[in-house]
Parts: C-alpha cells; sequence; structure tokens
C-alpha cells in the first residue's frame, strides 16, 4: 500500500483529504495506506519551546526572561540555532505546556484551486486550511515562524494567528520539499505592541540525546479546534520510512491531523522532533513520527537566512522558457537520474537558453529552494519578476550516464504570450 497523507479542512471535521506519496526509496519502510500526515497538508502542530534566535538582540517582551536573551548564538549577519541548558527537567506536563502556549501561532493557507464541473466547464474554487507553526527568531523587521512546506505550498495568502488571537499577514522566507521544512515571516509592524507582550520565542533541544522510553509531550492545533497536549514515550529512533530523506523519531503519544509540523517537546519543554506523520488503520495504535530537530538545524537556519519572498503580480512574472516534465522518484530510480524538473524543450532566445540549459538538463533547485516537480518550479518562479536574475541549479547529463551539478544564473523572461512552457 502506498503512504498517503491527511489534511484537516474546517469544512470538513470528519473527513480527511489524501494524496498519495511521489515514489519509495530503498532501504526505507513502506507506511500502510493510513499513514495521515497529522496535517500534512495544513494543520499542524505546535510548536511549544524550540528556539532559534538572531545575531540582533531580541526584544525582552519577545524573549521572556533576559537569560534566555543571553543563550543566543552571535553570528555576524545570520541566524543561528539555540539551545536549551538541559537543566530543568519537569514532570508537571501543565507546566511545559503553559510555557511552551505563547511559542505556538496558527496557520492559515487560503488557496485557488481550478476545478472542471459537471459540463466540462472551469471554475476558480477558494479553499482554506490549518496549521501551526513555531515562533523561532526575530531579526530587524520580522518575526520568523517554523513550519512544515506542506503547510504553506500552494498558497494564496498566508495568516498567522497569534495566542492572543490577533492575526497577520505571513510571507515564505523559504522552503524544502524535500525535508517538508519552511520558515515564514510577519513583519514586526503588522504585529501589535500588546501581542507582542504575549508571544515568545521558543527553545530547542537536543534530538540526539533521545533515549527510547523517554517522555515526549506533543503540542498542536489537533482538528482545527485549537491547542491541545498529548503526551507519550518515545518508542524508537532512527527509523526510516518511504518519502523521508532523514531518519525519524517513533513516538505513542497521539498525533493528530492538526499536530503535523508542531512540537515534540522533551522534559525540559525544549523541542526535539516536528511532528510529522500517524499510522492509522484499525489494526495499528499509538504510531506517530517526527523530524528530528537536530537532523533539521542547518536546514532551518538556511531557510532563516534566506531572502523574503513576495509573490509578483502575474502579469510581471517572470519565466525561464523551458518545457518541464516531472521526473518522479519512481523514474529517478528506475532510469537513474536525479528528482527534479526534466527539461524536455529550451525556448529559443530565452533566458534558460542564453544560460547554458539545454534539453535534458534536469532542474533541481531555484535560489536554493528544492525543484521537485513542476508545481514547485512554476510556484517558485511566482516570487520572481521579469528581468530578475536567479539562481538556477541544474543536473547536467554526462556521456557516462552519470549528473554533473551546475548552478547557472539565468535572466527571466517576459512570458508576453501565453506560454506552455514556463
Amino acid at each position: 500500500m502506498d503512504n498517503q497523507y491527511s489534511y484537516y479542512t474546517p469544512e470538513q471535521d470528519d473527513l480527511n483529504y489524501q494524496t498519495q506519496n511521489r515514489g519509495r526509496r530503498e532501504g526505507k519502510k513502506k507506511i500502510p495506506s493510513a499513514i495521515k500526515a497529522a496535517g500534512l497538508g495544513l494543520i499542524f502542530g505546535i510548536a511549544a519551546s524550540a528556539a532559534f534566535q538572531t545575531s540582533n538582540v531580541i526584544a525582552d517582551k519577545l524573549t521572556g526572561t533576559a537569560a534566555e536573551t543571553e543563550k543566543r548564538v552571535e553570528a555576524a549577519g545570520s541566524t543561528q540555532l539555540t539551545t536549551g541548558s538541559g537543566n530543568s527537567v519537569t514532570s508537571d506536563i501543565s507546566v511545559i505546556a503553559k510555557n511552551a502556549m505563547p511559542s505556538v501561532v496558527s496557520i492559515t493557507n487560503m488557496s485557488v484551486t481550478q476545478v472542471q464541473n459537471f459540463f466540462g466547464g472551469i471554475r476558480e474554487q477558494e479553499s482554506e486550511s490549518a496549521g501551526s507553526g513555531i515562533i523561532i527568531a526575530q531579526n530587524d523587521t520580522e518575526l520568523l515562524i517554523l513550519t512544515n512546506n506542506h503547510v504553506v505550498e500552494g498558497n494564496d495568502t498566508l495568516t498567522v494567528s497569534f495566542i492572543d488571537e490577533e492575526s497577520a499577514k505571513a510571507d515564505i522566507k523559504g522552503t524544502d520539499s524535500e525535508r517538508d521544512l519552511a520558515v515564514i515571516a510577519v513583519q514586526l509592524d503588522d504585529i501589535k505592541e500588546s501581542t507582542k507582550d504575549e508571544i515568545a520565542v521558543a527553545q530547542m533541544g537536543d534530538s540526539t540525546k533521545l533515549q527510547v522510553g523517554e517522555q515526549v509531550i506533543a503540542i498542536g492545533n489537533a482538528l482545527g479546534y485549537g491547542q491541545s497536549v498529548t503526551t507519550g514515550i518515545v518508542s524508537a529512533t532512527q527509523r526510516k520510512l518511504e518519502d523521508f530523506d532523514s531518519e525519524l523519531i517513533q513516538t505513542d503519544a497521539a498525533i493528530n491531523p492538526g499536530n503535523s509540523g508542531g512540537a515534540l517537546l522533551n522534559a525540559n519543554g525544549e523541542v526535539i522532533g516536528i511532528n510529522t506523520i500517524k499510522v492509522a488503520v484499525d489494526v495499528v495504535e499509538g504510531m506517530g513520527y517526527a523530524i528530528p530537530i537536530s537532523d533539521a538545524q542547518d536546514v532551518i537556519t538556511d531557510l532563516m537566512n534566506q531572502k523574503t519572498k513576495t509573490k509578483v503580480a502575474e502579469g510581471e512574472q517572470g519565466y525561464l522558457g523551458v518545457q518541464p516534465v516531472d521526473v518522479s522518484e519512481d523514474s529517478a530510480q528506475m532510469y537513474g537520474m536525479p528528482t527534479g524538473v526534466y527539461v524536455s524543450e529550451v525556448v529559443s532566445g530565452s533566458g534558460a537558453q542564453a544560460a547554458g540549459i539545454t534539453k535534458g538538463c534536469i532542474i533541481t533547485k531555484i535560489e536554493g529552494t528544492s525543484i521537485t516537480s513542476t508545481d514547485t518550479l512554476r510556484e517558485q518562479l511566482q516570487y520572481y519578476a521579469a528581468g530578475e536574475t536567479v539562481k538556477v541549479t541544474i543536473q547536467v547529463p554526462k556521456s557516462n550516464g552519470e549528473y554533473k551539478s551546475e548552478t547557472v544564473n539565468v535572466t527571466l523572461g517576459k512570458n508576453v504570450t501565453v506560454q506552455p512552457c514556463d
């Protein structure tokens, strides 16, 4: 059976939208078909005590105490990971939950899709999905929030709601679809002073020190009903499952639709995992999985330091000038090709052609963001205007059947006429 993810929307409290995985990977156990991403699509869990802080001094109203401020890692011009002291173990779940709540936000993803009606006509349909995120840092102008890539992908608009129920618009900072991670940014000027007094930066733990049997707490926006807390133990570590690059933490703490992307905490109240999926079949109980936070550290730090992306008006968006074809994971394994977008044709006179992209190349990244499908390629291009130059990572085929990675600078063209290419 294939790996499936469940999505929660306010319109269907008791139903799940499911989408099949993109393929299998050798050496990884296949997940039962009822595995549900505890919000892999948009309801995911809260983040409680995990933390990233900028090299700038974080305001006391966000960090809570001067001691926490002193724990930040100084790094000129970049945001770094901050870890906890590891000396405040408590068995009181209510204390851990109370301290975590200010670090958690809800995220609403509004998207518009085209659907075909019974008579063959096409109409636009607006959909809303809900998830959660973790406040991980503040820079001079923005509040940075960690979540899952699937929570924010395909968005038309993103709205963040804080613990005091005040809301603000958010933009994408950086995404990594392969690791299912994303960082979004809210402008500080868009946050009320009263809200700043209520929220806090979360704190990060060390997932490499986890022991089987250790107590953990999951906090999340289960089914979109609001923050809820579940507890359990670490059932196993270093689990390998299909559709995931990293090894996962297995836990029996209840992880429901809405917890995905949320926090798995240790007894110190530190985030040691990002809740991701659960097994949901009648014969299975208590099998949830989380991405180890230490494994994700470098990726998250990179995403935090990317330039904030805002969508360009449709008529001003740039295009590469290629005809894209998806390279699925099954195809990649079968033919020994990298996963990404295969270039089946290059438009004459386009920016892609000028940069040296040729038929047969496979596009894998744009400005450091992973490209795994035509959809992700198109989504990323929404953030760049015609005339802008972007770094495109491609895999170039060689005579021996292998591929060589190259990064080229492509000046995006203007899509004057309706083009079938990106």
